[in-house]
């Protein structure tokens, strides 16, 4: 055991497997860097790191090969207080269960293997694993039809038992692809080191310990370099599914200038074309499209399996819809790969992409890549106004649901925008809604274009297009710019209202400026909110991702004349 009380070290362990860190101890580094390979960090403020140890996060460490020795030693090692017992105990417990049943491949089929006879037998007798086992091949294994594999490694992990899953992958149809050396934009290319740390903790040697998993890097850290990264390892026909249209024409773009694949090897399959090609682009929007008079409720998800993918890419896997969930248990042969900012989804279903994408092979934290110079460095402020006595009274009056869109679309906050967009004249300004009606205004007051997703993809192109050139410094959008809209030269964004309280969204949008700038200045991110009203109430939820990736937050209150 920890000695009693040590003031010099940096960590609190608490017996609900909470952890508290202390930023200023000299031995924060240290200890930071032992903490993420197996705890969630859920807050980082200034002065203390919290942290929690979870099932799923220590699953993830096994995944990863840490051992338990590993974890057992960092919590004795850098314990300020003597390490609650249960905690100790909780974590040898749930890291045992990692790794004693596994899956295997079999000719034609697979098997599902367990540490002893008892356990296979308990899981024959789960109401929710024993039907999708088959026949026992020996004492403690028994067979698994190859479509029911994604289904098993759910049904196992809501047991509390993790399958690990060395069944191998299909390799799919080659197509090797390679990185250039110099962008077709100009300049050199290459990945960077946390690049290339992200593409090798995924591959994993090519393994069967590899292929499959989840890669965390914040926005404007190049998730979709990553994933060429990825490609040129899997070499194989690839389909790519993404949030949006400009997601679309962000992964074409980034192809074709920083890889040797040829336009017409890149097919794009939408409401518009329906291409299938070595490299295959599809949004999520198509694939939970439904059919009119038709038997299949999602037509489209045939896609995954009408060509021979060696890989899958889930771009933004934290927002993937549940039908793609449904169809990803069917595909688990191929290699799949997911990119998100964080693996926080607003529905709870993160057991669901560590069980049918993989666990988290990588996470590179926001503000260490900001120190390192890869992510501009950004203040966020809280602009507060009042509303208006005559919107007050619809406000008070009004359904819950209309509160928000009458706090969030007040007149009052034009005003504001006006000021911040003064105080911001020689900027590159995104201003960002949720509301048609509002954005059209705010359009029309300040006689700038407004991009929604109505707006013909040429046009919106033509519109970034000259935003990057700076012949356009102000823009509008709706939520088509939450994501894949690369327009780095961005640094100023102002949120006049959001998805009700989405952390997601507030994430993305922060995400919209962080590229690093020319000049090393810093980005500026604004939430104009209606002052004492669910607007702020809902603003308060949005930040919360923020803050705990160690953003602040400034407030400011704008006083109407």
């Amino acid at each position: 055991m920890s000695a009693a009380y040590r003031p010099e070290q940096p960590l609190i362990v608490q017996a609900d497997r909470s952890l508290l860190l202390e930023v200023d101890n000299p031995r924060y580094p240290e200890c930071r860097d032992r903490l993420a390979a197996f705890a969630e960090l859920r807050k980082s403020p200034e002065h203390v790191h919290f942290y929690t140890i979870t099932p799923l996060s220590l699953w993830n460490a096994c995944s990863a090969g840490v051992p338990v020795e590993r974890v057992v030693d960092t919590l004795l090692s850098f314990s300020k207080y003597e390490v609650p017992a249960n905690v100790l105990a909780d974590v040898r417990d749930l890291m045992s269960r990692y790794g004693r049943i596994r899956l295997l491949a079999r000719p034609d089929t697979l098997a599902l293997e367990a540490d002893d006879p008892d356990l296979l037998t308990q899981l024959r007798r789960n109401p929710q694993v024993g039907p999708l086992l088959g026949d026992l091949e020996a004492d403690s294994r028994a067979l698994v039809a190859p479509a029911q594999r994604g289904r098993l490694k759910q049904a196992l992990l809501k047991a509390g038992l993790p399958v690990e899953d060395l069944a191998g992958y299909t390799e799919g149809a080659p197509f090797p692809l390679e990185l250039r050396d110099q962008a077709g934009s100009g300049g050199e290319f290459g990945l960077r080191d946390y690049q290339r740390a992200a593409v090798e903790a995924f591959w994993a040697g090519g393994g069967p310990k590899g292929g499959s998993g989840v890669l965390v890097l914040p926005c404007g850290a190049g998730k979709t370099v990553i994933g060429l990264g990825v490609m040129e390892r899997a070499a194989s026909h690839t389909l790519i599914l993404c949030t949006s249209a400009n997601a679309v024409r962000q992964w074409q773009r980034e192809l074709l200038d920083k890889t040797s694949v040829a336009a017409a090897d890149i097919g794009e399959y939408s409401g518009e074309r329906k291409e299938i090609r070595p490299i295959t682009l599809a949004t999520y929007q198509i694939m939970t499209t439904r059919g009119r008079g038709q038997r299949e409720e999602f037509p489209h998800l045939d896609l995954f399996m009408r060509q021979d993918w060696g890989l899958i890419v889930y771009d933004e896997v934290h927002l993937l819809p549940a039908p793609v969930f449904r169809v990803t248990a069917e595909i688990q042969s191929r290699r799949r790969l997911g990119l998100t900012a964080t693996l926080l989804r607003e529905d709870g279903r993160e057991d669901d992409v560590f069980s049918l994408i993989g666990p988290k092979k990588y996470d590179a934290p926001w503000k260490d890549l900001e120190r390192q110079g890869w992510i501009a460095p950004a203040v966020c402020t809280e602009v507060r106004v009042p509303l208006p006595r005559e919107v007050r009274m619809t406000y008070v009056s009004a359904e819950r649901r209309e509160q928000y869109r009458v706090a969030a679309t007040s007149p009052s906050k034009l005003p504001a925008l006006q000021g911040l967009l003064e105080r911001h004249r020689d900027d590159r300004v995104l201003v960002i809604g949720q509301y048609l009606d509002q954005l059209e205004k705010v359009a029309q007051l300040l006689h700038a274009p407004l991009v929604t997703g109505k707006t013909p993809i040429a046009q919106r192109e033509t519109l970034f297009e000259a935003f990057r050139q700076g012949d356009i410094r102000l823009l509008v959008v709706s939520k088509v710019a939450n994501f894949a809209l690369d327009l780095p030269e961005a640094n100023v964004a102002i949120e006049l209202s959001g998805a009700f309280g989405s952390r997601q969204e507030e994430a993305q949008r922060l995400g919209r400026i962080l590229r690093p700038k020319a000049d090393g200045g810093t980005a500026s991110f604004y939430a104009i909110v209606s002052h004492d009203t669910i607007d702020q109430t809902f603003s308060d939820h949005r930040q919360l991702f923020l803050t705990e990736q160690g953003y602040r937050y400034q407030i400011e209150d704008f006083l109407l004349n």
